[in-house]
């Protein structure tokens, strides 16, 4: 918030927000994208007079674990087919650098699938190739180190309990990496001094 960049950072639908303002607004120098969707999700997105509708969901495909729980991670539409294309947020269009950080265990949707298709995306129209950084065996809520594990919760949207993938201390791990490098990430990309705080407990 120094500038003249700015910084933005987004977990989950906060992240495809966050990809959504790189796409349409001036000014965002770099992103970091954690377990982020490649299309507008769960509600209608308007900027101006532009409309992202929200990506299609069916929910005949939500499968029901051994523990009661619902997993959600086949019940979005692939973006790339069809009239769900219209929900691909235009990241050609973003001059912004960007950080993905992904768990590779994330159950709520697709989050390896959809980072490499933007850095796809982005790479076809002539912008620099993203990083990205992939987690094994974490889950979708890579939050800031020693937060607990979320393997399940209620979903704001799905209105039922779901899986969010990982196992503890990968997850763990995960998040403690994550914190390191989206403060190097940040750092860089918007002219501070090079430094990082480190997660304590």
């Amino acid at each position: 918030v120094k500038g003249p960049g700015i910084g933005l950072l987004g977990i989950s639908k906060g992240a495809d927000l966050c990809l959504s303002m790189a796409s349409f607004l001036k000014g965002i120098t770099a992103a970091v994208i954690i377990n982020g969707s490649m299309a507008n999700a769960a509600g209608t997105l308007h900027y101006k007079d532009e409309t992202l509708p929200p990506l299609s969901i069916n929910m005949n495909r939500i499968r029901v674990t051994k523990d009661g729980l619902r997993d959600i991670l086949e019940a979005l539409n692939c973006p790339l087919e069809g009239p769900d294309q219209k929900s691909i947020i235009p990241v050609e269009r973003s001059d912004s650098t960007f950080l993905f950080l992904v768990g590779q265990d994330d159950r709520n949707w697709k989050s390896e699938f959809f980072a490499n298709e933007i850095s796809k995306r982005l790479q076809a129209h002539g912008k620099e190739k993203p990083q990205i950084i992939l987690y094994p065996e974490a889950g979708h809520y890579i939050e800031p180190p020693y937060f607990p594990w979320c393997k399940a919760s209620l979903h704001a949207n799905i209105k039922m309990p779901v899986v969010f993938g990982g196992e503890p201390r990968a997850h763990a791990m995960a998040q403690v990496d994550a914190w390191q490098q989206l403060q190097t990430f940040f750092h860089k990309h918007l002219g501070a001094e090079v430094r990082t705080i480190p997660a304590k407990l």
